[in-house]
């Protein structure tokens, strides 16, 4: 049965940020609110917890994961980031976007993606998530909350309840955040290239709606 904390969307409490940390140190997976929408994170070396997800999102390992990081120097340690890359991240984060990038060798390779070694990257701008990894000390491997069969990310924290109850450890509720998902964008090429249109504006990366 998951444990379930109401955390102000503004001034998160630092007690239930202890909890929720200590549960992702027991190998937990946790629901949290992210600046786009809700997402299931576990730690990066947990390979059971990252199965678990890959169970609850019903997705192959061709899925790309999201490490979810407190800023652009957590980044920077975890992908290969050149001087380009760099000052579009840095005008970008943190921000709704998602970002492809090369793998360093701190990811493990289970994590990246098996055939181009990339993984997605992202600094969310919601006061939980980064109160959280700043208790955390490290980034989250993550996922969005949409379940199998729906068309949208799940947004009320009751029904993720209801739904998720027996599969995750924490449902972290901050209130709605929103349904709409990040911009995904690869930065591998020598040019930036869309993904996915989301929430994140595509006018820094000089890529038009299609």
């Amino acid at each position: 049965m998951a444990q379930f904390f109401s955390i102000h969307p503004q001034n998160p409490q630092a007690r239930l940020l202890k909890q929720a940390v200590s549960i992702l140190h027991d190998g937990g997976v946790v629901v949290y609110p992210t600046d786009s929408c809700y997402a299931l994170g576990c730690l990066l070396g947990n390979k059971d917890a990252m199965e678990r997800i890959r169970t609850i999102r019903q997705v192959d390992e061709q899925h790309h994961f999201t490490l979810v990081c407190r800023d652009l120097a957590e980044i920077s340690n975890y992908a290969k980031v050149d001087n380009s890359q760099y000052r579009l991240l840095k005008a970008c984060t943190p921000g709704s976007y998602t970002f492809i990038l090369q793998a360093s060798r701190e990811v493990p390779r289970r994590f990246q993606h098996p055939k181009r070694h990339t993984i997605g990257l992202r600094v969310p701008e919601h006061p939980v998530a980064l109160a959280l990894l700043a208790e955390l000390d490290a980034p989250l491997l993550s996922s969005t909350l949409i379940l199998p069969g729906d068309e949208l990310p799940l947004n009320d924290a009751e029904e993720i309840r209801e739904r998720l109850e027996h599969q995750v450890e924490l449902i972290i509720d901050a209130g709605p955040c929103g349904i709409d998902m990040t911009s995904v964008i690869d930065l591998t090429g020598e040019a930036p290239v869309l993904i996915r249109a989301g929430k994140g504006d595509l006018a820094p990366f000089g890529i038009a709606h299609g």
